[in-house]
């Protein structure tokens, strides 16, 4: 199947989606096209050879060819008029707002073009953390407690808590706080990012644990659970900055474990209605009970490290995925509203 990778976009994570690419690049074994976009939101096209992080950061993509979209794809302009690429798959590689809000999903179902990633309605749920939470609850799935906070807000929770942004699919912008004269630092470092705020209690002795899969047909596809190696917390760059190289281990848990983080995945890959899409789940577990950390509806390198064989899985999700019937729009009762008309008259 041909495919065409979209990343990059107006978003802070902007960086990361490029580091995201040229990972896939390496590791999903197909014929891609590459498709760039920049802050300004204009399309390009990207050779395979110059897929490295310093031809964006250098600005030499803008002399790549640019690409309009169409109905049925993107498409360049050529001599003979515009000239359609062929790809039969999009998958949305774009972190945070543009890629993960809904923007893309809403721009692919408008142009009718198959693509991997969740649905507007699924992005919405995801890209915000109360949204999330709220879905969660919906689900049975267990989530800590939080408070929402905007700026000159109280908050109420007992000290450790930690500050995330509502609306970053990243580390970025999130601060733990130990003690009073470290709040106000941190609350300037997440109001830089969001005009909402997620405090959750930091609670130190928490395992932490990552699952992505998707669902075809009535069957879900799981990656291996991992254990990541961390700090306090997951930052920025021990998310992202390493997931290019790396590769991961079955972390070593109960069966019962495993089945229960499995369990929390379905209910939630459902509940949201994820169709379409390859997700990875970070799961909590505090004395041997299950609470949903977060959902990555775009997971970085769309997690790949993950799974026994990634080209696989991916060209098994893509031939899952139909595009919706179109809509028949004969105009019926325009013509008989029309000529009703005429004979009263």
């Amino acid at each position: 199947m041909k495919f065409g990778i979209v990343f990059g976009g107006n978003s802070f994570e902007h960086e990361i989606s490029i580091v995201s690419a040229v990972s896939v690049k390496n590791v999903l074994k197909a014929d891609l096209s590459f498709i760039f976009v920049d802050k300004f939101r204009d399309f390009y096209l990207i050779d395979k050879k110059d897929m490295r992080a310093n031809f964006f950061s250098s600005g030499k993509y803008k002399n790549s060819k640019k690409l309009y979209l169409q109905q049925g794809g993107f498409a360049t302009h050529s001599f003979f008029g515009m000239k359609k690429l062929d790809i039969e798959c999009y998958i949305n590689l774009i972190h945070g707002s543009d890629g993960e809000d809904g923007k893309i999903a809403g721009m692919f179902e408008f142009y009718g073009l198959k693509f991997i990633g969740p649905r507007l309605e699924a992005s919405v749920l995801s890209f915000n953390k109360e949204l999330t939470k709220l879905l969660a609850l919906k689900c049975g799935v267990k989530t800590l407690p939080y408070e929402m906070i905007k700026r000159g807000d109280k908050i109420k929770m007992q000290l450790p808590f930690i500050l995330k942004p509502a609306r970053l699919g990243s580390s970025i912008g999130v601060s733990i706080v130990h003690k009073l004269s470290e709040l106000d630092y941190a609350l300037d470092v997440a109001f830089e990012f969001d005009s909402d705020i997620l405090v959750e209690p930091f609670m130190s002795g928490i395992r932490e644990f990552n699952l992505a899969g998707f669902m075809v047909g009535n069957e879900f596809e799981f990656s291996l659970i991992e254990e990541p190696t961390k700090k306090e917390f997951l930052d920025f760059e021990q998310k992202y900055m390493s997931f290019s190289s790396r590769t991961s281990v079955e972390a070593s848990i109960s069966k019962e474990l495993k089945e229960g983080i499995k369990k929390a995945f379905m209910d939630i890959y459902d509940g949201g209605n994820f169709d379409g899409a390859l997700i990875r789940c970070d799961f909590f577990v505090l004395d041997n009970e299950i609470y949903l950390n977060e959902i990555n509806p775009n997971p970085g390198s769309m997690a790949n490290y993950l799974f026994a064989d990634f080209s696989a899985s991916v060209q098994k999700l893509a031939n899952s995925i139909k595009l919706p019937k179109n809509i028949q729009i004969d105009y019926k009762f325009i013509h008989s509203i029309t000529s009703n008309k005429g004979k009263l008259n």
